[in-house]
């Protein structure tokens, strides 16, 4: 089967384009300049790429090596989930709101939020990747 972004678009929770967008620069614009919350989103790429490299070809994957992926995967993902975290804490100790954060979901209250948190993460990768030209 082929998939396209309405595929996505049609899954629950899902983040359309200008949503994502809408986050990211509210995220980058509280990160600014400051060395330390830059450093914890270089972190957050870091580990949101390796989640991004196993969900990319998550779809084309045979069940056997999903099988033995699953475990790597799903730590991946909590990784971009506690980093995510991380930066909003830290954003927040600085005065900032990371309203971002919030707008991502609970994943705690609602499990679905985990998917959005991790499709948020490769939205991330996305933009990074196209900027790399």
């Amino acid at each position: 089967m082929m998939y396209s972004y309405d595929n996505y678009l049609n899954e629950p929770y899902a983040l359309d384009f200008d949503q994502m967008k809408s986050l990211h620069s509210e995220l980058i614009d509280e990160i600014g300049n400051d060395p330390d919350a830059l450093e914890l989103y270089d972190d957050l790429i870091d580990v949101a790429t390796k989640y991004a490299a196993i969900r990319a070809r998550w779809l084309r994957m045979p069940r056997e090596e999903k099988m033995d992926t699953d475990s790597l995967r799903t730590s991946h993902h909590n990784s971009v989930i506690i980093h995510f975290n991380k930066l909003a804490r830290y954003l927040r100790m600085q005065g900032e709101k990371a309203e971002w954060r919030d707008k991502l979901g609970n994943d705690e209250e609602n499990r679905y939020y985990r998917k959005t948190i991790g499709d948020f993460g490769c939205y991330i990768v996305f933009v990074n990747s196209i900027c790399a030209r």
